[in-house]
């Protein structure tokens, strides 16, 4: 991890990093996806199976988990465990209730009627990861929204272990959730199963949840015949901070991005040089001994960056051009800085905020925008899982007293049809 003072070279190394997933192995990776997608299209379920064997090293026959142990897995879990889980749905589920759209209607002066008409998509498929570590929190994520959308039937794939087992605790995460098709089969090859259907997984029309670049890649080219709800990269935070933040709060929550994943990213922006030497020698410090402590390592190496600011300004300045998925904001006046801040998946605001309450269960969905995709959208929602139809009814007041205007648009465009789509009517 670096420290770094001058302004331009901060902007060319949050460059480097906003990038870090753009490779020449990205041409490798989509012919291999590419590969595995058309004969899931081909073969379905042997295909998966197949390739479940290959990449997982178990064989997923039968692939669908079954009703009891999806049971099991919440009877099971530690009581306090359970509480946690019921805390984080209820406090997820009332935050996206507030934001189901609303349909509406529009009466013009003649009688013409047009209307924005939202409905929820039947089937969905989420994706949840699974290897380095396991992600009940993501499970309520994804499943909650959809099921507030009102979908009928919500499709859940994870990697299994080894030993072809999902984790007990997402098991059990999606028994609240309500949801009872799980499948124990991940990657690109879970992917095209949703995007194609098999004879055991049914196709659906909208796949969210994070994956590695495999799956990303697989959604990517599956986009267009099933709707997908972002493209995500690696994890990454930034922090903006002054001398008022405790130099041991900021090296935690830059850790606790970096243990997720070795291309994670961990940024701090300061305004104070005694905080930024404090900060990189806690974190060596707390790696030390973290149990997460190549995958850290790796992290902060690679990916983390320190830049001493001269101000807030130049902070908000540095930050708004990275656009990160995470913003902590730990300094005397958060608000303050906040009115500045333009890009940003999610902002945490003061010392009582680590980003792990926004992970878990503040309630606002953690599957954000990565890799500067903050700058033109914005977290998984309840619209992530609905469609919205237009309806449009004139009569023939409407109709005759629009015709002059719709007949000279169309023939500006040169459209004769269209222009005497309008003319043969007025004539009846």
């Amino acid at each position: 991890m670096r420290i770094i003072n001058d302004k331009k070279e901060a902007f060319q190394e949050l460059k480097r990093i906003a990038t870090r997933t753009n490779s020449e192995n990205n041409h490798k990776i989509n012919a291999i996806v590419e590969e595995i997608l058309q004969e899931v299209n081909t073969y379905g379920d042997i295909a998966v199976e197949k390739y479940t064997r290959k990449f997982d090293g178990f064989n997923p026959n039968p692939m669908q988990v079954g009703a009891e142990t999806i049971k099991n897995a919440w009877d099971e879990i530690d009581s306090n465990l359970k509480r946690s889980l019921e805390v984080a749905h209820q406090r997820i589920k009332i935050f996206h209730e507030k934001e189901i759209p609303i349909s509406f209607t529009l009466r013009g002066e003649h009688g013409d009627l047009v209307q924005r008409r939202w409905r929820p998509v039947k089937k969905a498929g989420i994706y949840i990861p699974g290897g380095r570590a396991s992600y009940p929190s993501t499970v309520l994520m994804n499943a909650i929204p959809a099921t507030v959308a009102g979908v009928e039937e919500i499709i859940m794939v994870s990697p299994g272990n080894a030993e072809g087992e999902i984790n007990k605790t997402v098991l059990a995460a999606a028994y609240l959730s309500g949801i009872n098709k799980v499948f124990r089969i991940g990657g690109a090859q879970a992917i095209g199963a949703l995007a194609f259907g098999t004879n055991q997984i049914d196709k659906v029309d909208v796949i969210s949840g994070p994956g590695n670049i495999y799956v990303t890649t697989a959604k990517k080219l599956i986009y267009g015949s099933t709707g997908i709800d972002s493209l995500a990269g690696p994890s990454e935070i930034l922090i903006i901070a002054d001398e008022s933040a405790r130099s041991t709060h900021i090296a935690s929550d830059l850790l606790a991005q970096a243990e997720h994943d070795p291309l994670a990213s961990s940024i701090l922006l300061t305004t104070s040089k005694k905080q930024a030497k404090e900060v990189l020698e806690e974190i060596y410090k707390k790696i030390d001994d973290h149990p997460r402590k190549e995958i850290c390592t790796q992290s902060i190496k690679n990916w983390g960056l320190i830049v001493i600011c001269e101000n807030h300004e130049s902070c908000i300045e540095l930050s708004n051009q990275f656009a990160p998925e995470h913003l902590e904001i730990l300094a005397y006046d958060p608000t303050k800085i906040l009115e500045g801040i333009e890009n940003a998946g999610a902002i945490f605001l003061g010392k009582w905020t680590p980003e792990a309450v926004g992970d878990y269960l503040a309630g606002p969905n953690h599957t954000l925008p990565t890799s500067g995709n903050s700058r033109f959208s914005g977290s998984l929602g309840v619209e992530t899982f609905m469609k919205n139809t237009s309806i449009i009814e004139f009569n023939e007041e409407s109709l005759k007293a629009n015709s002059t205007d719709i007949i000279n648009l169309a023939r500006s465009e040169g459209l004769f049809s269209h222009a005497n789509s309008v003319q043969v009517r007025l004539k009846d």
